[in-house]
């Protein structure tokens, strides 16, 4: 039997996916020691085109390096699609597993309310909440988080509601263990599976979605990230190209890579390619 381990690393895809995204995140952590000044900072005159002996990204419209924005940006961005996700996992992992565990009327109010969010779509209620609640990191985490959760809730939902007729459930409601207990414990561990490898996606669309508020100029104005680089650049796509190409570049890199991480992370842990031998 195949290890999820070695199903993984067998991926070569997935394996450079995630090294990508090891560099990416390196990157931004040390950001702080590759560009030592800040990204808001005048280093050059406007407008000037990538060069080897001078700025390698360019400068954009008030001199700032369009390098060292992207790499400060890149914590920002990552961020936003990390703690988003983490929020909307935490949400929808607790409405699924409720609804999926108890069922009957509590299943049926569950799912009502989440289908009220599902009815939207999904860009246009970010941009109505963020809208509301003003431009800002706080404001853009909780619309992707607001618009995120339900594919999250049904997916826990369905797996809950298949897990709970296994005899090791059973077992433990003839032992009498609390509902709380017996969720936490030997369901979600075997729900997991599925749900790591939506998140994977779910960062990637979380800094899709970042990105598509700053182009509309719903981006946090204080706040360096790519999606504000691309929003910031936007009147400048004909004269002066590499403010909004490098940092789509990385955008699409790290969606890119999210996404292979996420298709290896799925083989890997998919049950009947465990089976199978090397």
């Amino acid at each position: 039997m195949n290890s999820p381990l070695s199903l993984f690393f067998g991926n070569r895809a997935a394996v450079i996916a995630l090294a990508c995204l090891a560099v990416i995140t390196l990157l931004a952590l040390g950001a702080s020691l590759i560009y030592p000044q800040s990204p808001w900072k005048m280093v050059g005159a406007p407008f000037q085109p990538p060069a080897w002996g001078g700025h390698l990204m360019g400068t954009d419209m008030l001199g700032r390096d369009i390098a060292a924005g992207l790499v400060h940006g890149a914590r920002v961005s990552l961020l936003i699609g990390l703690v988003s996700t983490a929020i909307a996992l935490l949400i929808g992992v607790g409405i699924g597993a409720v609804a999926g565990y108890f069922g009957g009327l509590v299943d049926d109010i569950l799912m009502r309310f989440t289908e009220v969010f599902q009815t939207i779509p999904s860009l246009i209620f970010a941009i109505v909440l963020v809208a509301i609640m003003g431009p800002s990191i706080n404001s853009i985490v909780i619309a992707i988080s607001v618009v995120s959760w339900p594919s999250v809730s049904r997916l826990v939902r369905a797996e809950f509601m298949t897990l709970r007729r296994r005899e090791y459930v059973e077992s433990s409601q003839v032992l009498g263990l609390p509902g709380w207990r017996i969720m936490l414990t030997d369901i979600l561990p075997n729900a997991m599976a599925p749900v790591i490898v939506t998140a994977t996606l779910m960062v990637a669309t979380a800094i899709l979605m970042e990105s598509g508020l700053s182009f509309l100029g719903l981006g946090d104005p204080d706040m360096i990230s790519w999606g504000y680089q691309i929003g910031a650049a936007r009147t400048m796509l004909r004269a002066a190209w590499w403010m909004s190409f490098f940092p789509g570049v990385a955008i699409i890199i790290t969606v890119l890579c999210l996404n292979l991480v996420g298709e290896g992370l799925s083989d890997a842990l998919n049950p009947n390619l465990k089976r199978k031998k090397p």
